[in-house]
This record gives C-alpha cells, sequence and structure tokens, in this order.
C-alpha cells in the first residue's frame, strides 16, 4: 500500500516529517518498505504560458515560442515538442534553474534560434508520469508560481508492507485512523452527502449465490462525458499511490478504491443484457477480461453476470465486453461486500492478482458500500456530468458478517503487557480505533467494528492496546529466573537414555507418519483393528498405524532401492488401536520400535561377513533391558503374531504382562512389502522401559566365591529360562552369579534332547562357605531340576 505523506496530512495532521512518522507507524505494525520523493529534485521551474508557437525556421520538428512566465519581457524558448500550442499553460524551467542529474539551464542557440529556457515533460522533472510531450498544466494555473508548490511536489510517497490481518489499513481512511490513534488527534473525514436521484432508472440485481455475496449495490447514471480530464489533484493522488490514470471513470472508482479501501466497478450500461445477477460461475463459462486475455471459469469462481452471460469475475476482474470505453454514455456503478473465503485463492487460480481481489480476500467493510457509492456518484457527476438514478440495493442481512463482542480483563491486559495502564487511557485508545466501548466491573466490553476482521479473542485487544501505547514504551524489566529443585523420580529411566543407548548400538532415529497405506497394514496384521481416516491427504496415508513396523518397512524398502544393504532403525512413536473402553474409542500407546536389515557389522578386513539374525536383534532388545537394572521382571515367550515368523519370533513380558514382540519378518510378507532380504524387529511399550531398579548399594564381600558347573540334560523342548528361575529360587542369597554359557546337542545326547551347562557362583557376605554347604547347595539345585524338569546330570 502506497500512500502520500500531503494526502495524509489532509486527514490527519500530525507535524511529524517523514522518518518520524514512518517510524511511528512502523512501531505500531505498519512495516514501512520505502519512502520516495514524489519528484526529482530541482529548482526554478515555474508555471508559463504560450503566448505564440510557431514553426522554426530550419527545423520541421521544432518550434519557436515566446513564453510568458509572469516577468516584464517574454522568454524566447525553442520546443520540440509535439503538443506544444498556443495558450498551453506549462512547465517552464528559466535560465538558472537546475533540473534531476544536476542539469542545469542556460542561455543557447538552437539552429540559429536563441532559447532562454526550457519546456519541461514529466521525465525531465523526475516525475514517474508517461507522456509525448510537455507538462499540459490547467488552465487556470497562475502564472509565475513555481511549479514544486503548484503541484504540491515536496512531498514523499511512503510505501507500507501491511500483514493480511490489518486489511483496514488498505486505505486512507484506515491509514489515517491509525496515525490519528497513534498522536492522540481527530481524523477530518470527508463530509459525503447523498447524491438525490434526478432519474428514475434502475436495474434488477438477484443474488443467487447470498454467501458469497450478501450485498450488492447498483446505481445507473446516463449522460456523462468519458472524455471529460481527470482533475490534475486527483491524477497526483492517484500517481503517488502507485496508480497511473486511464480516464475519469476508472480513475473515480481507484480513487475511492484508495480512499476508502472499498473496490468499485463500473459498467457501460448499454452493453448489459437485462439485469445482474450475482451467482457462481457454470463449469467452462467463458470470459474475456480488461485485459483481453480470455479465461476458462471454474463453478466454484462467483461472478456477476448479466441475463445471458458472465460479465465480470466478482472482486477480481471486469468483462472487456462491459467495460467502460470513449464512447460510452451511462454507466452502472457496482458497490459490493464479497465474503473473504468466496474470493481467497480464486485470483491466483487463474494466474490474476489484482487490488481488488488483495482486498476482498483480507476482508472490506460490509457497512461501507452506502457510504462509497454516493462519494463515488458526487465525483462522477461532478467531473463527468450526467444523471444519477436511485441506489439499487440487494442484500442478505443475514448472511453478512455479524459485530463480535469482545471482553477485555484490566488484570490481564496488565498482566500481559507488564506495566499499568490507566483505565481512561485504554478507554480512549479503543475508542479512536473505532471499538464500541463499554466499561464494566473488571474491563471493557468492546463491540467489534465491521472494519476489523482481526479482533476475535481478548488477546487480541490487548494487543491494539500494546501497539498503539507504544512497544518502545514499555520499559525493559529483566524477567525473574527463580530457581527452583526440580521433582523427578529415580526409578523413571529417560527415553533419551534408550535412544542413546540404541545409537551406541549403530542404530538411526526415523520419524515416520502416523498414516499408513492401510493394505500394507492389513498384511501384516490382518486381526487387527484399523482406524480409516474418512479425508486422508493420501489413499497410502488413510489408516492410522497400530504398529511403528509399517514405517520403518517403507523406509527399509526407500533404503534397499537405493543401494543401501545394511540398515538399523529404531522410532518412538504412538500406535492407536481401535477400542471401545478407551477414551473417543481409540487406545493411543507410546512404543519403541526397531528394524535390522543386513549384516551384523560393515565390511572390514578383520572380520568376517555375517548377516544378522534372531539373536542379534535378541541381544540388542536385552542391552535395552539391561537399562531397567531389573532383567529379571523380564522373560520371553512363544507368540503366534501373523507378521513374525513363527520359528523366529517371541513375545516380551514384564511381570508376567505382554510388553512387547520382536523376531524376524514373516517370510511370506518380504516380497509383498517390496523388501529384498530378511528383516528383523522389535517393537516395545515404552512404559515397560523407562521404569528402573533404583540401585542399592551394597558392600563388595570380603569372603572369596565358588564356581561350580552343571551340566543338565533336558527336553529339547524346555525353555532355558524356566530352568534358571528354578535354580535361583533354589540357590536363595548364597547364589550371586548364574549364567548359561553351553548349548549342545550332538554325538552323545539322545535325541530329542539337549545339554544346558550352568555355572553356579556361589558366596556368602557373612563368612566363607564350607565345601559341605557348597556341595549340599549343588545338590538340593539338582535334585530340584530332576524333579521338576525330569533333567539329569550329563556323563
Amino acid at each position: 500500500m502506497k500512500f502520500s505523506k500531503s494526502w495524509l496530512d489532509e486527514w490527519v495532521n500530525t507535524g511529524l516529517n517523514d522518518e518520524a512518522l514512518a517510524e511511528q507507524i512502523t512501531m505500531a505494525g505498519l512495516e514501512v518498505d520505502g519512502i520516495e520523493p514524489v519528484a526529482g529534485d530541482f529548482s526554478q521551474v515555474v508555471v508559463g504560458e504560450v503566448i505564440e508557437c510557431g514553426q522554426h525556421p530550419d527545423a520541421d520538428k521544432l518550434r519557436v515560442t515566446k513564453i510568458n512566465v509572469g516577468g516584464d519581457e517574454l522568454l524566447d524558448i525553442v520546443c520540440g515538442a509535439p503538443n506544444c500550442r498556443q495558450g498551453l499553460k506549462v512547465a517552464v524551467a528559466v535560465v538558472g534553474a537546475v533540473l534531476p542529474g544536476d542539469f542545469k539551464i542556460k542561455k543557447a542557440k538552437l539552429r540559429g534560434q536563441p532559447s532562454h529556457g526550457m519546456l519541461c515533460s514529466y521525465s525531465e522533472l523526475g516525475i514517474d508520469i508517461e507522456s509525448d510531450g510537455i507538462i499540459e498544466l490547467p488552465a487556470d494555473a497562475p502564472v509565475g508560481t513555481d511549479v514544486r508548490d503548484y503541484l504540491a511536489l515536496n512531498d514523499v510517497t511512503i510505501e507500507v508492507d501491511l500483514t493480511p490481518n490489518r486489511a483496514d489499513c488498505l486505505s486512507m481512511a484506515g491509514l489515517a485512523r491509525e496515525v490519528g490513534v497513534l498522536n492522540n488527534q481527530d481524523v477530518n473525514w470527508p463530509e459525503i452527502a447523498a447524491v438525490p436521484a434526478s432519474i428514475d432508472d434502475q436495474l434488477d440485481i438477484q443474488l443467487h449465490a447470498p454467501e458469497a455475496c450478501p450485498r450488492y449495490l447498483g446505481r445507473v447514471v446516463r449522460n456523462i462525458n468519458v472524455k471529460a480530464a481527470t482533475p490534475l489533484w486527483m491524477q497526483e493522488k492517484l500517481r503517488r499511490s502507485g496508480i497511473r490514470s486511464i480516464d475519469p471513470v476508472v480513475d473515480i472508482t481507484n480513487f475511492v478504491l484508495l480512499e476508502w479501501g472499498q473496490p468499485m466497478h463500473a459498467f457501460d450500461l448499454n452493453t448489459l443484457n437485462g439485469g445482474i445477477q450475482v451467482r457462481m460461475a457454470e463449469q467452462g463459462e467463458k470470459l474475456t477480461l480488461l485485459d483481453g486475455n480470455e479465461v476458462t471459469l471454474n463453478a466454484d469462481t462467483l461472478v456477476i453476470a448479466d441475463n445471458e452471460r458472465p460479465v465480470a469475475m466478482a472482486g477480481i476482474f471486469g468483462g472487456d465486453a462491459t467495460g467502460v470505453t470513449e464512447n460510452t454514455k451511462d454507466v452502472l456503478l457496482e458497490c459490493a461486500f464479497f465474503s473473504p473465503l468466496a474470493i481467497t485463492g480464486r485470483a491466483r487460480n487463474y494466474g490474476l492478482h489484482t487490488d481488488s481481489s488483495h482486498r476482498f480476500e483480507r476482508g472490506v467493510d460490509y457497512q461501507l458500500q452506502h457510504k462509497v457509492m454516493e462519494r463515488a456518484t458526487a465525483l462522477l457527476l461532478d467531473i463527468c456530468g450526467g444523471e444519477a438514478g436511485p441506489v439499487i440495493e440487494a442484500v442478505a442481512e443475514d448472511k453478512l458478517p455479524q459485530a463480535a463482542t469482545v471482553t477485555l480483563r484490566h488484570d490481564r491486559l496488565n498482566r500481559l503487557i507488564g506495566i499499568d495502564i490507566a483505565a481512561e487511557q485504554v478507554t480512549e485508545m479503543l475508542t479512536r480505533l473505532g471499538l464500541q466501548v463499554t466499561a464494566t466491573a473488571d474491563g471493557w466490553s468492546v463491540v467489534v467494528p465491521s472494519y476489523r476482521f482481526d479482533i476475535a479473542i481478548e488477546e487480541d485487544l490487548v494487543e491494539e492496546v500494546a501497539r498503539i501505547y507504544g512497544y518502545n514504551n514499555i520499559p525493559d524489566v529483566a524477567p525473574r529466573a527463580d530457581l527452583s529443585m526440580s521433582s523427578h523420580h529415580e526409578a523413571h529411566l529417560p527415553l533419551n537414555r534408550l535412544k542413546d543407548a540404541l545409537v551406541d548400538l549403530g542404530y538411526q532415529e526415523a520419524i515416520t507418519y502416523s498414516f499408513v497405506d492401510p493394505e500394507q497394514q492389513k498384511l501384516m496384521f490382518p486381526n487387527a483393528g484399523h482406524m480409516i481416516l474418512p479425508n486422508p491427504i493420501a489413499a497410502d496415508m488413510s489408516a492410522m498405524r497400530v504398529s511403528l513396523w509399517p514405517g520403518l518397512v517403507q523406509a527399509a524398502v526407500y533404503n534397499q532401492n537405493r543401494q543401501q544393504s545394511r540398515l538399523r532403525l529404531f522410532e518412538q512413536g504412538l500406535t492407536f488401536v481401535p477400542d471401545d473402553t478407551a477414551e473417543n474409542g481409540v487406545r493411543q500407546t507410546p512404543v519403541l520400535a526397531g528394524l535390522v536389515l543386513g549384516s551384523v557389522v560393515d565390511e572390514h578386513w578383520s572380520m568376517s561377513s555375517q548377516a544378522a539374525d534372531f539373536f542379534d536383534l535378541k541381544g540388542d532388545v536385552e542391552s535395552l533391558l539391561a537399562l531397567s537394572a531389573d532383567e529379571l521382571s523380564f522373560s520371553v515367550a512363544r507368540t503366534d503374531l501373523s507378521a513374525l515368523h513363527p520359528g523366529q519370533s517371541a513375545q516380551l513380558l514384564r511381570g508376567g504382562q505382554p510388553v512387547g514382540h520382536f523376531g524376524a519378518l514373516h517370510p511370506s510378507l518380504l516380497k509383498k512389502l517390496g523388501l529384498k532380504s530378511q528383516v528383523y524387529l522389535f517393537e516395545i511399550e515404552l512404559s515397560a522401559l523407562t521404569e528402573r531398579k533404583v540401585p542399592d548399594a551394597v558392600a563388595v564381600s570380603r569372603f572369596p566365591a565358588n564356581r561350580r558347573d552343571l551340566a543338565l540334560v533336558v527336553d529339547q523342548s524346555l525353555a532355558a529360562a524356566d530352568i534358571l528361575d528354578l535354580v535361583r529360587k533354589v540357590g536363595g542369597n548364597q547364589l550371586v552369579g548364574l549364567n548359561l554359557f553351553d548349548v549342545y546337542q550332538g554325538q552323545g545326547i539322545a535325541e530329542g534332547k539337549k545339554s544346558l551347562a550352568l555355572s553356579l557362583v556361589l558366596q556368602d557376605t557373612q563368612r566363607t562357605l564350607e565345601e559341605k554347604e557348597i556341595a549340599d547347595t549343588v545338590a538340593r539345585i539338582v535334585s530340584a531340576v530332576s524333579d521338576e524338569f525330569n533333567a539329569s546330570l550329563r556323563d
């Protein structure tokens, strides 16, 4: 948004210089991108009148003129501009003048004719206006007046970069309101009187999409003169706001857009077929825009149509067939409120961005249309003449936005800002912003005005008070940093410790989506319940995961397809299992999962290459369990989980309760899931890993330990863990060490049997164990395993 400082001064004259004003509005949240002068640096250029203008005797393209600049004598000046003519008021750089670029005007002769000055074009004065000749000033321009003063060129253009929520400042009215509040000054609002209708002409207007356009105003104006000149003051205001003057009708709609932030459009009335219909486009309808480009409309685009065809893209761009031309005599002025959601993104869909769409997307004051229609009508009649009909309104009151009421508490305001602002000062700030403020027992009740779409909650009002008060005026107070002992349980094992352990084992952390391919998940878990999303982001991401394995497997496939033959991944996250007994019908469980693929170690000259197997994975799982310092609370059992190999899988239990699974992926799934080699997986509930046994320090025994080895022959189907549990129970406190160091099947062992070699370490903390006591303990152990498991000592 560009605006002229002199134009802003007409609304609210702060007396601030350019830099101070820019700093003030920047600190209020309206960031200034740049300040540019409206004209170049020049001096001694005055208003002159062409008294004589004749052909140069020796040059076809030059003219010899006599110019009145208010002195006793006329100036002889040679000019090459094609629009130079007698009686024209022009900008004259007299001898001694300095033009932009340090160009000095001196007496000279051009093809033998004296030239004591120069008739200037806009570009020669550093004014950004396209023209083919010298400046043509109004006929009433006073001769001899300094052009800088006459055109008010001691001015700057300020460009502000507004955030999308501040659409109310996309106009001079909004900017003036802000500056008035910041400087505690009243705004000089223009007086806008209703223009009485002098003719009865009306046009039928129908709203077929009231949600998208709840208010539409039209007004017929006949017998206008489109060839009338746009006043210089309006041209300059438009130019300094970055808009080129086109014709008086377009200039007026652009001027009102800048003045009030309300886009308008003018149709050539005689090109409309019947009345106006505000409707959604029919898919595939064609519309040629004012720039000559034809667009194919989508069904979600709001259009303005007559009884036969669309004539404009609502809030975005007018149509070429109904646009105002130099032959236009009668117009229909349009002024409407379009819902922001009906316009948002539509212009970009067609590769467009207009001043109109920019404002409607962000929100236009929905109570402004009548005022703007009267303003535009008055300007049109004043500049182009004509006769105006009555204002025609089609409105769906129930579809218009409703004014919000927001409560602001004084203590909340002070707490968030950090200082105490007087209630009277807060009331004045909010009132000057246009809010309806009512004092309450603990603060204020505020009715949000129709032009502020960004105020909805209490914190929005706090922000308004803070920025108007001035962020620089809020004292810098160092925050307090009171230290206190954190409360934590020593028995809790941090998740990062588990992650570090896996990283030390060569794993890398992965993060996958909670949404997975339902087909792949059903392959792995056909019997599990699956939550299917009603509106997934993609078909292959439409199911909530019941395990982290599908995501890890997809990551493994991705890596394998990129020549990564060795992979160690882990992930921590939630699983989502349908459960009618759980809150919201889904049980969310934090788990830690991992995947192993490829060789045990990277290729190395000192080690042979060996593919990872079930026991390598089991070792990694046991490393995690060891962090709990309570490995004996964990046990392993057979599992029939469909995703795992039936002969290379296990269920993990803690305290007899299932807490996870690990093992090889079922061979039948490898090819279906896109894997090229065997994959091993584990998944453990996080709660089972994060509770550890608190260390209990004891003195090292001063008495010797004794080791005894046993080789027990048992049934092959017997789990070694069951025997170890029994040995620990029978060994009691004297058994301080127990290890299974060998498993043997083969010669000397009967078929269906296996030999388990155990090492027993016996020790007492109070005395030295005698040989007889050691032998008795070993005998009790042998007897117990023999009775319980039919075990025998190996010969």
